[in-house]
């Protein structure tokens, strides 16, 4: 509360909203001075300010919201240019300059246009402008405010103007995130499937957005997973959102209650978890593991693939095979492929694949794994439907005990009309059997239950799900596995416990190798900065010695030099290397990093986040 001139004493309703209209507006248009957003758009979240300049902020404003609008409008009108010292001044000035209230009213604008109190006071805001060091009191006379400590802060703040935004952030942050089998249906990760020709593609399209630097994605039958780091956290979740949302044409609405968000260790922690097969359907699996391995392989090649997405993935990949060696997590593991042979298996009334014809669709890793696993359950004839013939015939050589008879894709509708189990496991992305190709089909023998059974563990589905309308057919997607796998899982509780104590381990050194990461702009800096002054002193040097000096004599002064300058940055560059596998070490490495950038200054010039 304080009193105005008329003497009635102001409500704290009236003035709360002005002490935070300048904590906000303040630094917000001094960002839109810089260049910034548009005052149309959703301006960034201001950074904090120190308590003592907020308060000191605040204590210097003698007048109404309305003059505080006008000041914070002044500089946004500004924004097309960096501001001028003479700018901040005279901003300074109008928000120490006190603006009455006039008879406990607040000031009202005339016909004009203008405000009245802002012409009545203009010659003392002037006034103010040139003195400096004029104190201005209250009139109840309680207290007295200094003006040169409402400058120095908004000096300050000036001063500040040139600063990164994201100084008084974290660095770069890694962000998880995505939708699996656990926590979202067939249906929507399907919507959400990204083939591997085109990881490139997508991987250049995130880093496009200003505040990715770095993106990798993992997309397989039971999870799409991007991975990145972001300059703002915030700001980098809403940009993969909106890619997720523009690439797969689910609306952000229908696709944010089934994608989880991870930050930093627990995002590095859930991908080596993957990688280990610890959040696989079928526990221990390896089949993932060769896929992390494809993402690192086909991220070398794409430029948003940066260094430290680089170093994640290779962890990863050792952490993978770490526990796989030393623990019992993959002892009789069983794949999508052998859960999708013992499913079919199960539903059999016989349970013998003996009794029942059998056909695949698609030829690569995961109908392998189907012919291995079927061949070790009793199936002793296959037939393989397929666009090509090499990779059939393939199969046929490297299973001999297997009969595999070779079809290709015109023969897909006879095949399935003279089958009772179907597997599908192609890479196409759209339904290959619909409802209406399998309605006028013989009905299977009664042996097989007079049912015709699909399943499909491709992502996309290539089997209509409607098809279980039909009375003689039934139809199984991956998502119907997990009935399968859950006494796996019991099984293997014990390793994977195991499993954990490795992947902790693991998440140590790669955080100990990230932070070792932060050294690196400082070495670069430091050894800039002797560079520049050894190349000056010298040039300064060489010129008080004249142009009398041979090469061979001015070859020996500026190796003295640099000689010089190598034995006193010794020192300072063992203090700044650690050992990146010791996490112990990263701590003191970075104290002496702090330390180093105060002594010799070697603060980052500003560069506007987004511009890479």
């Amino acid at each position: 509360h304080h009193q105005d001139q008329g003497g009635r004493e102001g409500s704290r309703k009236e003035h709360l909203p002005l002490s935070l209209s300048l904590s906000h507006s303040l630094p917000t248009s001094v960002r839109l001075g810089e260049g910034g957003a548009d005052p149309g758009s959703n301006p960034p979240s201001p950074p904090s300010l120190r308590g003592w300049q907020r308060h000191s902020l605040v204590r210097g404003i003698r007048g109404s919201s309305t003059d505080l609008r006008v000041c914070v409008c002044a500089c946004v009108r500004q924004r097309a240019r960096t501001p001028r010292p003479n700018d901040m001044a005279q901003f300074a000035a109008r928000v120490v300059a006190p603006a009455p209230h006039v008879g406990g009213r607040r000031t009202r604008r005339g016909a004009n246009g203008k405000n009245q109190a802002t012409r009545r006071n203009g010659a003392h805001t002037a006034a103010l402008a040139q003195a400096p060091h004029t104190q201005t009191k209250h009139t109840n006379g309680n207290a007295a405010t200094s003006t040169p400590s409402s400058r120095e802060a908004l000096m300050k703040l000036q001063a500040q103007a040139g600063t990164n935004r994201y100084a008084q952030e974290p660095k770069s942050s890694i962000i998880g995130i995505g939708l699996t089998i656990h926590n979202a249906p067939v249906e929507l990760r399907e919507k959400l499937a990204v083939p591997e020709q085109e990881w490139p593609r997508a991987i250049e399209e995130m880093c496009k957005y200003p505040h990715i630097d770095e993106a990798a994605i993992l997309s397989t039958c039971n999870r799409l997973e991007i991975y990145s780091v972001a300059l703002s956290f915030n700001r980098g979740v809403r940009e993969i959102e909106e890619w997720l949302s523009s690439s797969s044409g689910v609306p952000l609405e229908e696709l944010r209650p089934y994608l989880f968000l991870l930050k930093d260790k627990d995002a590095t922690r859930h991908l080596l978890q993957v990688s280990s097969g610890l959040d696989s359907l079928v526990m221990g699996e390896g089949q993932i593991l060769a896929q992390v391995k494809q993402v690192f392989k086909v991220g070398q090649e794409c430029n948003g693939f940066g260094r430290q997405l680089s170093g994640l993935f290779k962890q990863a990949i050792t952490c993978g095979k770490r526990v796989r060696s030393e623990t019992n997590i993959a002892s009789g593991a069983v794949s999508v492929s052998s859960a999708a042979a013992e499913l079919a298996q199960l539903k059999l009334p016989t349970q013998d694949w003996e009794t029942a014809r059998v056909a695949i669709i698609g030829a690569g890793k995961m109908s392998r794994l189907l012919v291995k696993h079927l061949a070790s359950k009793g199936c002793s004839e296959v037939t393989v439907v397929n666009r090509s013939a090499a990779r059939v015939e393939e199969l046929q050589n490297d299973f001999p005990d297997v009969t595999i008879q070779m079809k290709l894709m015109p023969d897909l509708m006879e095949v399935v009309g003279e089958s009772d189990v179907v597997f599908a496991a192609s890479g196409s992305e759209s339904i290959l059997i619909h409802k209406n190709d399998v309605e006028g089909m013989v009905t299977p023998p009664e042996v097989v239950g007079g049912v015709r059974r699909f399943v499909d563990i491709s992502v996309p589905r290539n089997i209509d799900p409607a098809i279980s309308e039909l009375g003689n057919g039934k139809v199984f997607n991956v998502d119907d596995l997990k009935e399968v796998v859950e006494a796996n899982k019991k099984q293997r509780a014990a390793a994977a416990a195991a499993a954990e104590t490795l992947i902790f381990e693991e998440q140590d050194a790669f955080d100990a190798w990230r932070d070792s990461l932060e050294t690196v702009p400082t070495i670069k800096r430091l050894r800039a900065k002797a560079e520049d002054i050894r190349q000056a002193e010298l040039e300064k040097t060489l010129s008080k010695l004249g142009d009398n000096l041979t090469k061979k004599e001015r070859r020996a002064v500026e190796d003295l030099s640099r000689g010089i300058v190598n034995k006193l940055l010794h020192g300072p560059m063992q203090a700044l290397r650690s050992d990146a596998t010791d996490a112990s070490s990263i701590g003191e490495t970075l104290e002496n990093m702090y330390a180093l950038e105060r002594m010799f200054d070697l603060k980052e010039d500003f560069v506007f986040p987004g511009r890479k």
